[in-house]
């Protein structure tokens, strides 16, 4: 069970509306967020959530006022709008009501199927202002799944929401990240995952490594010391004492995928709906390198990626 917090909200900027919340997984970037609030960033993170019940009222107040822009606001970049806490408190509608009728281009980024629940309600809303709908799938084994996000949808219940939405007309772009060294980016994971994202009906999909922040980092590398210790050297590698994958793994990772998405037709362009600064899918330019790098050798660092 989780604990809640009950807590009211002012206005912190322009384009996060999202407060602290609960999403159980062990790579999860938004532990350090409850740091910031004097709360425990390893299990007091999987079990206290803060809920800013009066985001509404003083949203509608601050798109009320003449030095709103209507610039573009991103839901769920930091923290999952579609939280458990949101089934019971509904604040999603009222917040989808309030930038529809501001005239304020929005979109949501979830790995909850809560979101299925609104759908309907942002159709209608995307016929009078710009919105971006993105689900994160990250991985495409079901026992790997629940030992490193416990809790969380599985990658079947999210696709099934990708397909309702697709259905109703709003395109989706999964969000195949964080990509995790050693356990999902097998050729054969990967391809599943493109395989299954474009069958339930995505528009396309991006990828990136995992990004071990600090408090991340350490939680993190705990779980893989328990579950998966022969791949601890290889992280260390990888990750060294920053946050970001060595950039070696990074290329090395984006010639594997790209071809990938491009076979199933997921890649896409970044481009903005005018003033809005939301993105909507479109085809990336292809590369000059084709088959050759998505066969090519793993990259070279201190300790051998691969076997």
């Amino acid at each position: 069970m989780y604990l809640v917090r009950r807590k009211g909200c002012r206005w912190r900027g322009r384009s996060t509306l999202t407060g602290v919340a609960v999403t159980p997984a062990f790579y999860c970037f938004a532990r350090p967020t409850h740091r910031y609030l004097d709360l425990d960033i390893g299990e007091g993170f999987d079990r206290e959530i803060v809920v800013k019940t009066n985001v509404v009222e003083v949203l509608r107040r601050e798109l009320a006022k003449p030095t709103w822009e209507r610039d573009a606001v991103a839901l769920g970049t930091n923290t999952d709008p579609y939280q458990r806490a949101e089934g019971r408190y509904r604040l999603m509608p009222g917040i989808i009501d309030a930038l529809t009728e501001s005239g304020t281009a929005f979109s949501i980024l979830t790995k909850g199927t809560l979101l299925r629940r609104d759908l309907p309600q942002l159709a209608d809303a995307a016929r009078q202002v710009p919105v971006g709908i993105a689900m994160s799938i990250a991985i495409y084994d079901d026992s790997l799944a629940a030992s490193v996000e416990p809790g969380a949808p599985s990658a079947k219940a999210r696709l099934d929401t990708v397909r309702v939405a697709a259905d109703l007309g709003l395109p989706v772009t999964v969000f195949l990240m964080p990509v995790l060294p050693y356990l999902t980016d097998t050729r054969e994971h990967l391809e599943r995952a493109a395989a299954m994202a474009k069958d339930a009906g995505a528009a396309s999909a991006i990828y990136t490594a995992l990004h071990l922040r600090p408090g991340t980092k350490e939680w993190f590398l705990g779980w893989l010391e328990r579950e998966h210790p022969e791949l601890v050297g290889k992280y260390r590698a990888v990750y060294g004492d920053g946050a970001y994958a060595a950039k070696d793994y990074r290329d090395w990772l984006g010639k594997k995928i790209r071809p990938i998405l491009r076979a199933h037709g997921l890649e896409r362009e970044r481009r903005p709906l005018g003033a809005s600064g939301l993105e909507v899918p479109g085809p990336m330019p292809r590369p000059s390198h084709e088959s050759a790098v998505a066969e090519a050798a793993h990259p070279v660092l201190p300790l051998p990626l691969f076997e």
